[in-house]
């Protein structure tokens, strides 16, 4: 008999849910012991396509649960309740270096989940599926409102959760590629935080000016935070990647109008000159050292603050630090050396008796773009640095299987991390989208 006669049924559940929120996937009316592929396919806004698809026997009563059972093949292995997810990659024919990204908040990732008789790899576009299913995936719960920020001079967004509020607030530093990213603060904001992110490398000042900004555009965003109505101003965080953690550790440091709740550095270091700011940081580290090349021509600059210096005008004195930190390290990190900088702060914290204040995520086989979870591994992509406008392939670093794992531990314990130092007693938790 066909196996398409079977009527075979997929189902997601849930079909509408945050991009951090697991789902259910569940194929039935197949044939007992049918060989089955579950593929997923996105097509991103830039216009390119990514597909994951896993190989699966159905059980006696002919049903696949991706969340209990074994792929035997494909692009994971294993009982992978998210593979489909974070296994994503361009579709074969793409061009190299490409990187995931969301940039339209407002609208859903959608994927569309698929299952196809056999166990196939190549050719879905010139099969017929069994059966098929579309899945929005969401960065804004219902209720989240997105608020572009122009006052003082800022480039920003801010997201307010859904509510009455006043919220905690964060504010949301990427690293040097700079543009406004605003998916992570929109999915912050889905968890009850009031979160805005920033662009301060590409921002209307810079481009107006051709200037870097300085430490008071920092505490711009801040004072603005704190005085917003729905913002509880005694109560506000950082949270940054890559360039974004060396202002962060600046700032909580040295900035006498930024009184920090508590800071998140996710893949960065405290290295950095004492005399200047952000300017005389890059600078610095054009000048520290040389590009060191793979086989392949992928540039790794791990290198270029190695090794860790002990001279304290070269490096955040982290032993001042007041508030807690946590540090968030891939030690597979081919971008930067998070690992050796984790290191040397966590010994100037213990020497300076604040080592209370950290917390340290370190995980092995992680690379540089830890993300929020279930979001594809960018080992290697294309990288413009803004400041000298030079295109390169740029190794991040990781191992897929591993790297996945790392960020969805990382963004579960983020998110606690959070919760204890910014809410204190205000009303918490995530926002389902069920009722989308």
């Amino acid at each position: 008999m066909d196996e398409k006669r079977c009527c075979v049924t997929l189902s997601v559940q849930p079909s509408r849910g945050l991009v951090d929120e697991k789902f259910v996937i569940l194929v039935q009316n197949s044939f007992p012991s049918s060989l089955l592929t579950i593929y997923a396919h996105h097509q991103c806004e830039d216009g390119y396509s990514w597909h994951a698809f896993a190989h699966y026997t159905s059980d006696a009563t002919g049903a696949v649960n991706v969340s209990e059972d074994c792929s035997t093949g494909g692009t994971y292995s294993g009982v992978e309740a998210m593979g489909l997810l974070w296994s994503l990659k361009p579709v074969p024919g793409s061009k190299p270096g490409l990187r995931m990204r969301k940039k339209n908040v407002q609208a859903p990732m959608v994927v569309t989940i698929s299952v196809y008789s056999g166990h196939l790899t190549e050719g879905f576009e010139d099969q017929v599926p069994l059966a098929g299913v579309e899945v929005e995936r969401w960065y804004m719960a219902p209720g989240v409102r997105r608020i572009p920020v122009t006052e003082d001079g800022l480039t920003a967004t801010l997201f307010l959760p859904s509510g009455p509020g006043p919220f905690p607030g964060l504010l949301d530093l990427w690293g040097g590629g700079g543009q406004l990213v605003e998916y992570r603060a929109a999915l912050l904001a889905s968890h009850g935080i009031a979160s805005m992110a920033i662009d301060y490398l590409t921002c209307k000042y810079t481009m107006e000016t051709g200037k870097i900004v300085e430490q008071d555009y920092f505490e711009m965003a801040y004072k603005f935070l704190q005085k917003h109505p729905k913002v509880l101003g005694s109560r506000i965080a950082m949270l940054g990647l890559s360039l974004g953690t060396s202002v962060i550790l600046k700032m909580a440091v040295h900035s006498q109008i930024m009184k920090l709740s508590c800071a998140v550095c996710v893949s960065g270091s405290h290295v950095q000159p004492m005399d200047g700011f952000l300017k005389e940081m890059v600078d610095r580290y054009k000048n520290w050292g040389s590009d060191r090349f793979t086989k392949d021509n992928k540039v790794v600059w791990r290198d270029l603050l190695l090794p860790i210096p002990t001279d304290l005008s070269l490096k955040v004195d982290v032993g001042k630090l007041q508030c807690p930190l946590m540090l968030i390290v891939g030690e597979d990190d081919q971008n930067w050396c998070p690992h050796e900088s984790a290191m040397d702060m966590k010994g100037m914290m213990e020497r300076a008796g604040n080592n209370h204040l950290l917390t340290l995520l370190s995980y092995p086989n992680a690379g540089h773009l830890i993300e929020p979870p279930y979001m594809p591994h960018t080992r290697v992509s294309n990288y413009r640095d803004v400041l000298s406008q030079q295109k390169r392939m740029v190794l991040w670093g990781g191992q897929t299987l591993e790297h996945s794992r790392a960020q969805e531990d990382a963004w579960r314990k983020l998110l606690v991390f959070l919760r204890k130092n910014l809410y204190s007693g205000v009303k918490s938790g995530s926002l389902s989208l069920s009722n989308l």
